[in-house]
């Protein structure tokens, strides 16, 4: 229900956006990120290097993945960024190897130690760093407003619209599976205020993680005994090191075999706040209805 109802809210910002953008490669637009640096547009970038594979995907679903002329290491979907140049990880990109390909915008992480040198060195750059489903909307529209005015808002109606439709799909009985998904081995876990967790939430699941841990807590392994998931949902991960864990063969979860472990591809999926959020959801929702009662 709260991912249709902001979803609602964010379609009539896309019909003002659309409204005052109007159709067409120009663009006269002011853009602030995330860190409140603001950018003015008067036309497309026609260069782009994105340093973020959240980011990378969201510019082609908005179907300006022509633009892209340089990706981080990471960034591998959809599969025709894998031609372009991959520059190092979006913590540490390879600087000189950017300026080469004399990109008009750059995409990077707000949380990159390499923005203020990039900013530096002349590049124009837009720091965004999505965490949440709101993030997710907000980034969809922003990154709409500088590439295509009107595809924003039609992709979030798709991804709305998909959404409920896992959601009528899944059964009542859903309302009492609590769930716990391990995002690191370390253990790591996705707690309610991450987006996995919002996701997990919107599917109805009851995540054993409290929102007040944070994001993606590290875990004392025996919190996870005294909460007794009914389900464990892993990032690729080793099922024999998790079950030989102190006390873990009492876990309902791991006793009863109900684990569902994904794989590197599916992975990359789930752990990208960006446009493939919902088939994230929809891997999740295989899961659950898998073990429902």
């Amino acid at each position: 229900m709260t991912w249709c109802l902001r979803l609602l809210r964010l379609a009539f910002s896309a019909v003002v956006l659309g409204a005052v953008l109007g159709a067409g490669a120009a663009t006269a637009s002011e853009v602030r990120d995330d860190l409140g640096h603001t950018l003015a547009f008067s036309q497309v970038p026609q260069r782009v290097v994105s340093l973020l594979p959240s980011l990378t995907e969201t510019v082609c679903a908005l179907g300006a993945c022509q633009r892209l002329v340089g990706v981080d290491t990471y960034s591998d979907f959809p599969a025709s960024v894998q031609a372009l140049p991959h520059l190092g990880g979006g913590l540490n990109p390879q600087i000189e190897a950017v300026l080469a390909l004399h990109p008009d915008l750059v995409l990077l992480a707000s949380s990159s130690p390499a923005l203020e040198r990039l900013r530096g060195l002349g590049l124009r750059v837009l720091a965004l760093e999505p965490k949440n489903h709101a993030d997710v909307r907000r980034t969809v529209l922003l990154l709409s407003q500088i590439f295509a005015a009107d595809a924003g808002p039609r992709l979030l109606q798709r991804m709305d619209a998909d959404m409920q439709q896992l959601v009528r799909e899944l059964p009542p009985s859903v309302h009492t599976l609590k769930v716990y998904f391990e995002v690191n081995r370390a253990p790591y876990a996705a707690s309610e205020s991450s987006f996995i967790g919002e996701t997990l939430q919107a599917l109805g699941a009851k995540n054993i993680v409290p929102a007040q841990l944070g994001p993606f807590p590290k875990l004392n392994p025996e919190f996870v005994v005294r909460a007794n998931p009914d389900l464990i949902l892993l990032s690729d991960s080793d099922v024999a090191t998790m079950a030989a864990r102190p006390g873990w063969q009492s876990v309902r979860a791991v006793a009863a075999g109900h684990v569902c472990v994904f794989s590197l591809q599916e992975s990359d999926v789930l752990v990208r706040p960006g446009p493939r959020l919902v088939e994230g959801a929809r891997l999740m929702a295989a899961c659950l209805r898998k073990y429902l009662r």
